[in-house]
């Protein structure tokens, strides 16, 4: 059973509670509803669930006010009046940072990097409210939405593909495992997924969060900058301020695109208020700044260690006593990490607010021959880092504070490389998606991309042609070899007619 379906069922089944009315309660939430618009095939109880958070959201944000104008013919004014806000405020942000201001967003290393974790649900579905068009590729009124859709997915070049990007930056910098976030940070990630999954019904919805979702904001600026500033590679959201320009980018494709629509209503009035709503979705579940202020850098400690709980309680000698306990015996119970942590602090096992280096336990998870060597991820690694260095983190040298367990960043690396490289792969069935699982021998090396070619050059209907590609660009699938293989086939076909 996948890793996705058992994330699904979990979350179904700790929704499987009964109100004292004795009526069952909703029994999707959006995690849940997230997951299974990943699967290959939606079922009806997906559908079902989706059209309900769909209808939910647009409901809760109905009385929001936003400056989008109702009036067609003023939206490039309006775009351009947001980016000469924009600049102007980040103009601002630059200045006060030259004056020697603090950063604005990110306290630290690990606020920055739990902040690409819990982005990470919203990030790895980048542009999936546009997939539902793909079907619709002959109609040349959707062409700007479709031309978009396929920038995300970097016209099927991995290097450029926004979700290949994200992933890359998650597995850098050991933040992989966003699955197990709460349910609050899968929301808008929801909401983009149950928008591709119901195009049909709600278009002006979809072309309207498109639209809002494509203008610059000042967060992505700002993020960008201080990301760099932490040592933490910014493309995947450089790439963003560019690829979304006012004047070529997605933010003016955006606009078009509500242009090139409205023809196919009868109710331009009616269109642009669905359009709006659809705007107003952008708005939905936690915002940037939301999910800034939600990190607690003690907090996350704790939840680090608490992690590691159900495994490290057996895993230790009874000769290392703190506070009159075994470390197995502090870490039977989560709600003992809190005092354990404490205990340590007070003998001297941890030295709170001086360089890291000087406290025992820091040399026990990351030094030259640390005993827990690999227990900790590189992000987790920076979480514990800069708890123990508390005030004295930026008075400390620069590189040192910055700095990575650079041995375990490498070690994964190069376990991803052999796994990438290997020469070994599985066996799919191309018409309906899945991996068969059977090893190729040496000799078959790239067999999976052949394969794929040779079946797409054997089918002679243009219809099941573009369907069996579009199948394979879908959210779950674009990013892997073959969805970008098959995003360069779409590409190319859509470059002859339109």
């Amino acid at each position: 059973m996948s890793g996705v379906r058992i994330e699904i069922e979990r979350e179904l089944k700790r929704q499987e509670a009964v109100s004292l009315s004795g009526r069952a309660v909703n029994h999707w939430t959006a995690k849940s509803v997230y997951f299974s618009l990943l699967e290959a095939k939606y079922s009806a109880q997906t559908m079902s669930n989706s059209a309900e958070l769909l209808a939910e959201k647009l409901k809760e944000t109905d009385n929001h006010t936003i400056t989008m104008p109702a009036n067609i013919q003023e939206l490039d004014n309006w775009l351009i009046e947001h980016n000469e806000i924009v600049g102007r405020q980040y103009r601002e942000y630059l200045a006060a940072r030259k004056a020697g201001n603090p950063r604005w967003y990110f306290s630290s290393k690990s606020h920055a990097l739990f902040f690409l974790k819990a982005v990470a649900p919203t990030k790895l579905v980048d542009g999936a409210w546009l997939f539902g068009l793909m079907r619709h590729w002959q109609d040349p009124r959707l062409a700007s939405l479709i031309k978009i859709y396929l920038e995300e997915l970097g016209d099927g070049v991995e290097a450029m593909n926004h979700v290949v990007l994200y992933r890359k930056l998650l597995k850098l910098n050991g933040c992989e495992d966003w699955k197990t976030l709460d349910d609050q940070f899968f929301t808008q990630g929801a909401i983009q997924l149950a928008l591709s999954a119901h195009t049909d019904t709600h278009l002006p919805e979809v072309i309207g969060f498109n639209l809002g979702y494509e203008q610059l904001p000042l967060h992505l600026l700002i993020t960008a900058y201080e990301l760099k500033e932490l040592n933490i590679d910014p493309y995947y959201f450089t790439l963003h301020t560019t690829i979304d320009n006012a004047q070529s980018g997605h933010a003016r494709s955006a606009i078009d695109a509500v242009q090139e629509a409205m023809p196919m209503f009868s109710e331009s009035r009616k269109f642009m208020q669905r359009v709006i709503a659809g705007v107003k979705l952008n708005d939905v579940g936690l915002s940037t700044l939301d999910i800034i202020k939600h990190f607690d850098l003690q907090g996350e400690v704790v939840r680090v260690l608490q992690s590691k709980a159900n495994i490290g309680q057996f895993m230790h000698s009874d000769r290392c006593v703190i506070g009159g306990k075994t470390v197995n015996e502090w870490l039977q119970d989560n709600e003992q990490v809190a005092l354990f942590l404490y205990e340590m602090e007070k003998t001297g096992w941890i030295k709170r607010h001086h360089d890291p280096e000087q406290s025992p336990f820091w040399k026990v998870i990351a030094g030259e021959k640390a005993a827990m060597f690999g227990v900790f991820t590189a992000y987790e690694q920076q979480v514990i880092y800069d708890w123990i260095a508390g005030d004295a983190l930026e008075s400390m040298p620069m590189l040192a504070r910055l700095g990575r367990p650079w041995r375990m960043v490498e070690r994964q690396s190069k376990a991803h490389e052999e796994v990438k490289n290997s020469r070994y792969g599985n066996v799919y069935d191309f018409h309906s998606g899945s991996r068969i699982g059977k090893k190729l021998p040496e000799t078959d090396f790239n067999h999976d991309q052949l394969s794929f070619e040779r079946y797409v050059h054997s089918i002679d209907d243009e219809e099941t042609l573009m369907n069996f590609l579009v199948d394979w660009m879908s959210p779950a699938k674009h990013y892997t070899p073959l969805g970008l293989c098959a995003t360069r086939y779409f590409k190319s076909h859509m470059d002859s007619l339109f």
